[in-house]
């Protein structure tokens, strides 16, 4: 009698082990999902973010009543993301005075770069800018679909005004992009091209013999986001 109760409590223990091992295979039903990504920043950027090899302009032997016309430079958004440009123009000479000298300049933009045609056109534009002709916008050749232009003139009462520094130099802006001057705005794949002129006024005497001048052309770029700064 107690050996059978012995194997009757044995085998009770073994269903209840057997039992309890089997309830761990049970599961409630489930289900899940995700999602992934990731994201590249863009790119601000003109003329690949090198300086300009090409000189605003170069000359010699320059004298009162001259014009010399500089090179055309050309800036490009070479990044990809649309961009608010900063154009300035900073000058100096070692002696006498900034006042006889006047600054002219013209620039088109475009996607498609027009012909010659349009380029002597608009150099004809930029001396008409130093003989009183200020159409800022306009050529007597018709534009091509897509291309725009803007021009400008100071005057050498104007740089006289403007002269506040010791060293004769002063910086001033040719443009800016955004809601005041859409010109300046700059979007992938767009370039601006600009040409500066300089004269030497007639009135301008000896003290001028020998004397060099010097400029400086600079662009800055920045978002065209709110609040976005140089």
């Amino acid at each position: 009698m107690k050996k059978t109760k012995k194997f009757l409590l044995g085998t009770t223990l073994a269903v209840a082990l057997v039992a309890s091992t089997g309830l761990g295979t049970y599961s409630w039903f489930t289900s899940e999902t995700h999602a992934q990504g990731d994201m590249e920043n863009g790119v601000l950027q003109i003329n690949n973010g090198s300086d300009i090899e090409t000189p605003i302009f170069s000359g010699k032997n320059f004298a009162p009543s001259q014009l010399q016309y500089g090179n055309w430079i050309t800036l490009n958004n070479s990044g990809d993301l649309d961009t608010h440009l900063k154009a300035t123009f900073s000058h100096s000479v070692d002696k006498a005075s900034l006042e006889e000298y006047e600054i002219g300049y013209i620039a088109m933009k475009y996607t498609t770069a027009p012909n010659e045609d349009i380029y002597e056109d608009a150099k004809i534009q930029l001396a008409n800018l130093f003989e009183g002709t200020t159409n800022e916008r306009s050529l007597s050749t018709a534009l091509p679909a897509g291309v725009e232009l803007v021009s400008g003139i100071l005057k050498g009462d104007q740089a006289k005004a403007m002269m506040a520094t010791a060293d004769k130099s002063r910086e001033f802006v040719i443009g800016e992009g955004g809601e005041g001057d859409s010109f300046w705005s700059l979007n992938e794949g767009q370039y601006i091209d600009v040409m500066v002129g300089i004269k030497l006024g007639e009135d301008a005497g000896n003290d001028y013999q020998g004397a060099k001048y010097n400029a400086t052309f600079k662009v800055n770029a920045k978002q065209t986001d709110d609040g976005a700064q140089y």
